[in-house]
């Protein structure tokens, strides 16, 4: 039901009219939605615990971040039981979750993100649990981000054909729930320039069964690189959706030397991007979202910073304090 629906939406963006013009983009499978705010996120979590310890205006401070809708990561083997307190108290808010499964064998090729499955085998189960939780209730997944764009840059190169296979699978099962929608990550502008290698790397992993592809997961690219990246990345695979991450985006891809960390691990530069929103009813962009959780780290890449996925309060106002 999935592929005939995403044909049909293909189809019907790529038709030329009898006068010529291109038909308007594909509907928005998003279009009308409520993102949903949840509240226990990690920055809402740390601003109670700075009200309950009398220090209020410090809390106050962290409010640009905790009332906005932001992604959950699922990242651990307790991932179902998280998964099932975020669609269950999104169901009855009537809105739209946005849960990210990053839970791979060889995730982030062993680098400051270093974790993940056992094997293949784990992760099969362990999307299969995810999968049954979420049911038929409505999600929005962001599938394994910089997975692709790592095996096309070598740096996980020896598992490749593992990790393709394994995408493929969580794909399947995860598009058997006909209420999820699945963006597959396909990295920032920055990163891989040729969309044809690209797309076909997406091709290998099954995005032909997911609702399209997730940009700049985690990065900072501006709103206006990721359009055009997108709709580059989109038109090579034939009129596939995407949505972007913004959450930290608000001064665009910082000045830095190419590989350094400057460039990607805590930028100093960084703020946080537009608020997350649903883009038009009829888009390849679909949605601007807050898929990195402003403040949390990205890594301890410099002396006196947490470990990736740790909240950090001086990060987090920072962010809201750059923001123009």
């Amino acid at each position: 039901m999935r592929a005939a629906r995403i044909a049909g939406l293909l189809a019907g963006a790529l038709l030329l009219s009898a006068c010529g013009s291109p038909q308007p983009p594909p509907l928005n499978p998003l279009f009308g939605q409520r993102l949903w705010v949840d509240r226990q996120s990690p920055v809402a979590v740390a601003a109670e615990a700075l009200r309950q310890s009398g220090r209020g205006a410090e809390a106050d401070a962290l409010a640009p971040i905790a009332s906005q809708p932001v992604a959950t990561w699922l990242t651990h083997d307790d991932a179902p039981r998280r998964a099932q307190r975020v669609v269950a108290e999104a169901e009855v808010a009537g809105a739209l979750p946005v849960l990210v499964l990053y839970h791979r064998p060889h995730r982030d090729c062993g680098s400051y993100s270093a974790g993940g499955s056992r094997d293949a085998e784990s992760y099969a189960r362990w999307i299969a649990a995810v999968a049954d939780v979420i049911g038929s209730r409505r999600a929005l997944v962001v599938l394994e981000p910089d997975a692709v764009p790592q095996l096309l840059t070598g740096a996980c190169a020896t598992a490749a054909e593992e990790t393709y296979a394994m995408l493929a699978t969580a794909i399947e099962r995860l598009s058997a729930n006909e209420n999820t929608l699945i963006y597959l990550d396909a990295g920032h502008p920055g990163w891989i320039d040729d969309t044809d290698r690209l797309a076909e790397a997406l091709r290998r992993a099954g995005i032909e069964r997911a609702d399209g592809f997730s940009l700049n997961v985690s990065n900072f690219a501006s709103d206006a690189a990721n359009e055009e990246y997108g709709d580059r990345l989109s038109a090579t695979l034939g009129g596939v959706q995407y949505v972007t991450d913004v959450s930290r985006n608000g001064n665009g891809a910082p000045a830095a030397p190419a590989g350094g960390v400057d460039g990607w691990c805590n930028p100093p530069s960084a703020a946080l991007g537009v608020d997350p929103q649903i883009g038009a009813e009829r888009a390849y962009a679909v949605a601007k979202l807050w898929i990195k959780v402003p403040g949390e780290s990205d890594g301890d890449c410099r002396p006196g910073e947490p470990a990736a996925g740790e909240f950090w309060y001086d990060y987090a106002t920072r962010l809201i304090n750059q923001r123009r």
